[in-house]
């Protein structure tokens, strides 16, 4: 669910035509690729159509018997708005001038984009009942489009994407990770069987990334100054490369892990370092899975040392180390680097010069830099070996001494590659950029994983991405809906601090004060072993809720129970709610569950609850003068208020008392 490295490519051509330019050609499709067969036009707006041709020609765009012109600019750029369409098709469109090209199968009607991280990515053919929902995805007035996954220090102008109708095979064949994004799928899907207009589905994620990497420059260190670092090293790569040269950070990283690693202080890559006391794990694995409780939620740097005893046929050979990793490693032999790869999805393969090896005792190192989801070293285990070629390898599976070194939530910013997913602003200029103007209805939103140990931050962070996307498209306050995260891992044995809890609460805080934004619960739909839970039916069902009725103004409810205030009585705390939708109710009819109590001391413990009319009353005999109460306050928690639409309540509390994550850059 993490990260790749892709470089945005220029497209030469749309719906098969390849126009010729004679002797200047612009830099850029005549047509930009966005706008091809099978496409869906935004129903009810201007819609800019735009491409590049001839400086100062004249292009037409045609649809339905309406046309808009439009001159070309001194760069070649031109961009027609074509007049208000209504709902319907299929039309042809005609764009002539220099070139001509002419679109077929084209529908207007509501164009939603798909973004966020790894449970936005999450494919049809890996969720529930995946065979069965694919059979059934024939909806040839669907449309969908994937933007390629593609970094970029510069917002870049073309996605080469395919508009696609809604068949067993597309959605299935779309998407980057076993099929069209299934959040956007059965999102689209119920707004389509409910309102009966065309919708289109722009899917544009990626797994494993954070909110600051779909956020401009234009607004990321204006809004959260903490970022502005990270501009200087995309400032020099875009120096770099108009030199014709790449940039190579390997300082500035290596200067990052000694400030953040203590085991980079201490050598534990060296030969003669003692580990004898770090715990041991079978590889190749992911470290979430071995059974460590202490790992289940770990995200940060670890390190992995194994001893390889090597016979005396293989001294005096070079040799290749194999392996995968999961996210960013850097591997020694025997105290010397070999290599150094960020990104998960990346088979490594470090030569290893015979120099560094002798017959008996060999060490080899590995640290490793997790940023979300799964961590370790991870494959088959005939992926991870020292081969010699030519020659019988060897097998580095087995068991590992390992050590967590830095959790996520403690280490700064990291100063990659600026072609890396995680860096800021660098997915905004890969795949939002090219994107950006197309007309469009809305967006949904599916991440914050990533952004977990720096919960408080995301509060400005999710905000600022949700204005700066606005203020680039040119379309008003759009609606903009957000997933709460699902739950994940085991209960919380006692009540207390939490950083999934507090990042729940910043998207709720985002969508109860943005403008036009909502909110879809999935806390409840989680899996406790698997941060990719399968169920997303019920996500993008609850997001076309929000949207039916905040945007569609269908009179339905589309929220949980929403904490609204709260009044200390006599030993007890009375929470009242709106969205009653028809009043407050526990799941399965069983006791209340999840609710958290606490004095002036702040030390929370479990409490009593009970549904009383409209309100629910929270005590606890352990807490006589009670002055604030937490409801479903960890990464796993149980949900059990509901309203009689069968909607959840979201996670809340009374207390405004600083968190785990706060100060969190």
């Amino acid at each position: 669910m993490k990260f790749n490295m892709f470089f945005v490519l220029p497209f030469l051509g749309v719906a098969g035509v390849v126009p010729s330019f004679g002797d200047t050609p612009p830099p850029h499709p005549f047509l930009n690729p966005l706008f091809a067969d099978h496409m869906v036009l935004q129903r009810g707006i201007s819609d800019p159509v735009w491409g590049w041709s001839t400086p100062g020609s004249v292009v037409t765009v045609t649809i339905d018997g309406v046309s808009a012109k439009a001159r070309t600019d001194s760069s070649g750029e031109w961009q027609a708005k074509l007049p208000v369409l209504t709902a319907g098709g299929p039309y042809t469109m005609l764009v002539s001038g220099p070139q001509k090209v002419t679109l077929q199968d084209v529908l207007v009607g509501d164009v939603w984009v798909c973004s966020g991280q790894s449970n936005m990515e999450f494919g049809v053919g890996n969720g529930l009942n995946a065979d069965e929902e694919t059979a059934a995805a024939n909806y040839p007035n669907i449309r969908l489009f994937t933007v390629p996954k593609a970094t970029s220090i510069s917002p870049a102008d073309v996605a080469n994407g395919t508009w696609q109708a809604c068949t067993p095979q597309s959605v299935r064949s779309q998407g980057t990770w076993n099929g069209f994004s299934a959040v956007g799928y059965f999102f689209g899907r119920d707004l389509y069987q409910k309102l009966n207009v065309p919708i289109g589905l722009i899917q544009s994620s990626w797994g494993g990334t954070p909110a600051e990497s779909w956020t401009s420059q234009k607004t990321l260190p204006a809004k959260l100054p903490e970022f502005k670092a990270a501009f200087g090293i995309l400032g020099a790569a875009r120096t770099a490369a108009a030199q014709g040269k790449t940039l190579d950070p390997s300082d500035v990283v290596k200067q990052w892990y000694l400030q953040n690693d203590p085991g980079s202080v201490k050598n534990w890559q060296g030969p003669n370092f003692d580990d004898s006391s770090w715990k041991t794990m079978p590889l190749p694995n992911y470290f979430e899975q071995v059974g460590d409780p202490d790992l289940l939620l770990f995200h940060g740097i670890m390190w992995f040392r194994r001893e390889l005893d090597l016979p005396d046929s293989s001294v005096g050979k070079d040799a290749v180390l194999h392996l995968y990793a999961d996210d960013n490693d850097t591997t020694w032999v025997n105290g010397t680097q070999v290599g150094y790869t960020e990104g998960y999805s990346t088979e490594r393969k470090y030569p290893v010069p015979a120099s560094l090896l002798h017959a008996g005792r060999n060490f080899i190192a590995v640290r490793l830099l997790d940023t979300g989801g799964l961590g370790g070293i991870y494959g088959k285990p005939e992926q991870l070996i020292l081969d010699f070629p030519g020659a019988q390898s060897a097998g580095l599976d087995g068991p590992w001494h390992y050590k967590p070194s830095t959790p996520l939530s403690n280490l700064a910013l990291f100063p990659s590659d600026p072609t890396n997913p995680n860096f800021p602003s660098v997915l905004y200029n890969g795949m939002i950029s090219p994107i950006q103007t197309f007309g469009i209805k809305g967006v949904i939103w599916y991440q914050g994983e990533n952004n977990v140990g720096r919960a408080y931050q995301y509060r400005t962070l999710l905000p600022a991405m949700i204005g700066d996307w606005r203020q680039h498209w040119g379309q008003g306050a759009f609606p903009f809906y957000i997933v709460q995260l699902a739950g994940l891992g085991a209960p919380a044995v006692q009540p207390g601090d939490d950083n999934w809890a507090e990042l729940r609460e910043a998207q709720l805080m985002t969508a109860e004060h943005t403008q036009n934004s909502g909110l879809a619960l999935a806390v409840d739909v989680g899996d406790p072993n698997d941060i990719h839970p399968k169920n997303k039916q019920e996500v993008g069902r609850r997001l076309s809720l929000v949207a039916l009725a905040k945007t569609y103004g269908q009179n339905i409810e589309y929220s949980g129970p929403a904490y609204k205030s709260y009044k200390v009585e006599a030993g007890s705390v009375r929470l009242s709610f709106t969205h009653l939708g028809g009043g407050l109710t526990a799941k399965d009819n069983a006791p209340l569950t999840g609710f958290a109590i606490a004095g002036s001391d702040r030390k929370f413990v479990w409490a009593d609850a009970k549904i009383d009319g409209d309100t629910v009353v929270v005590s606890s005999a352990q807490v006589p003068a009670p002055v604030a109460v937490r409801y479903a306050w960890s990464i796993d928690p149980a949900i059990s208020l509901y309203n009689q639409a069968g909607l959840p309540a979201s996670p809340f509390r009374t207390d405004d008392w600083p968190g785990i994550t706060f100060g969190n850059k």
